[in-house]
Formats: structure tokens, sequence, C-alpha cells
């Protein structure tokens, strides 16, 4: 049997406070989401002026984040036409993103989620999702 360390709903909203309190900060209003170690949703926020269009893209870069286990940004390069990974954002129905804003949440060496962030450039949207995992991680 196996013990599977993963977020819970407490642990969501801590996340989305911090990276909210971060965008506001920088004045960009973003979409937020929370997948637990598997890439299932655990919470999302849309801030108000948000992007419509960064709903499934938060979304998708923590599923990414979370269960690639590895920052979206990592796969920036590596799927570049004649790289290792060329092609690997359309797998997984197009789920898989390579821009920055997705963060694996680790606990103790585990992954135990992710935190995707979307709606500024991704160098903001990385900024916004490392300050919601420094609120997290300041708490535990």
């Amino acid at each position: 049997m196996l013990t599977i360390p993963r977020l819970d709903i407490a642990d969501a909203r801590v996340l989305i406070a911090g990276a909210r309190d971060k965008s506001e900060e920088i004045g960009v209003p973003m979409c937020i989401a929370i997948t637990d170690e598997g890439g299932n949703l655990i919470a999302f926020e849309r801030m108000d002026g948000g992007k419509v269009t960064s709903v499934t893209i938060a979304i998708d870069k923590s599923f990414t984040a979370s269960a690639a286990r590895k920052a979206t940004h990592e796969y920036g390069a590596a799927s570049q036409p004649g790289a290792a990974a060329w092609g690997i954002e359309s797998t997984l129905g197009g789920r898989l993103v390579v821009v920055g804003g997705g963060l694996p949440v680790v606990v103790d060496g585990n992954v135990v989620g992710g935190i995707g962030v979307s709606s500024g450039l991704p160098s903001q949207d990385l900024e916004v999702a490392q300050a919601g995992i420094d609120a997290f991680l300041a708490g535990i």
C-alpha cells in the first residue's frame, strides 16, 4: 500500500492567496490553479480582470507541473524543433504546457501538487506562481 502526500483544500487556499497577493503587487490580475500530485484540479481563482483565455492555460500549467513533476518553462527549449522533446506540447490532448507559469509544489522531496498561473507575461506568471509556493512553504 502507498501513502501519498498531497495538497488539500486548505493548502490550495494558501497557495492561491500568496499568488493573488503578488499578482496585486505587480498589478496584473491572474488566473490561478492548484492541482494535486496527479494533476487533478483542487482549486481555481480567476481574479477580476484575469483573461478568459487564461482559465484553461492556468489549469493546464498546474496539471503539467504536478503530473510531469517539472516546471513548465523547463520544457521550453527541449520542445523546439530538432530538440529531444520536440512536439511534446501536442501530447496528452494538448494539455502539456511549455511556457513559464507552472511549478510543482515540493515538500520533503515529494511533489505534492502544482500551481499554474496565467494572464501576464510568462516571467510574471512564474513570479506569481513562485510567490504562491513561498507563502505555502512559509506556513508549514
